[in-house]
């Protein structure tokens, strides 16, 4: 004769289910994990593009603030720059003279260094063969150019359109 069980005696009697998660659950999860953490890190290593990318970028700001010291300080500066790194230059009565104690200003390399600089239009260099200068006056208004950086197959330009807006293409 079957006895009559209790409602908890019944649950006694089933097989428990696990809480926990499965070994085929936890490997999904960290392949998953592991995806998404070689995605976020191969994003967050600077490329050659975006290394060039930023030079030209601190280059049309220090432009921009080099221009405005000249028509500051009521003498012409200069942009100086070679395959390797670039510094800043200023008038005076010796000649030219770099920009050394200025925090802002002061001489800098390339992030991927050697580049191949060139300037369109052409403007006179006053530098050695493998340099090339880029003078500002006092004046607000210069003539417009484009700078461009190259390294490898990859290029950028930065644009100054004489008034005193540098922008990045």
């Amino acid at each position: 004769m079957p006895v009559a069980l209790s409602r908890s005696q019944r649950d006694l009697r089933q097989p428990m289910r696990s809480q926990g998660f499965t070994l085929l659950e936890l490997l999904v999860v960290v392949v998953i994990a592991g995806i998404t953490l070689g995605v976020v890190s191969f994003r967050a290593l600077n490329n050659d593009r975006q290394a060039l990318q930023s030079d030209a970028q601190r280059i049309a700001l220090l432009l921009q603030l080099t221009r405005d010291e000249a028509i500051l300080r009521n003498r012409p500066t200069a942009f100086e720059a070679d395959g390797d790194g670039y510094r800043f230059l200023v008038s005076g009565a010796a000649g030219w003279q770099a920009l050394d104690q200025n925090d802002l200003l002061r001489p800098r390399t390339f992030t991927r260094a050697p580049l191949r600089l060139s300037i369109a239009p052409a403007q006179v260099n006053t530098g050695s063969a493998a340099t090339l200068r880029i003078t500002f006056g006092r004046e607000p208004i210069d003539k417009p150019f484009l700078l461009t950086l190259n390294a490898g197959d990859d290029s950028v330009v930065v644009r100054a359109d004489g008034i005193g807006h540098f922008s990045i293409e």
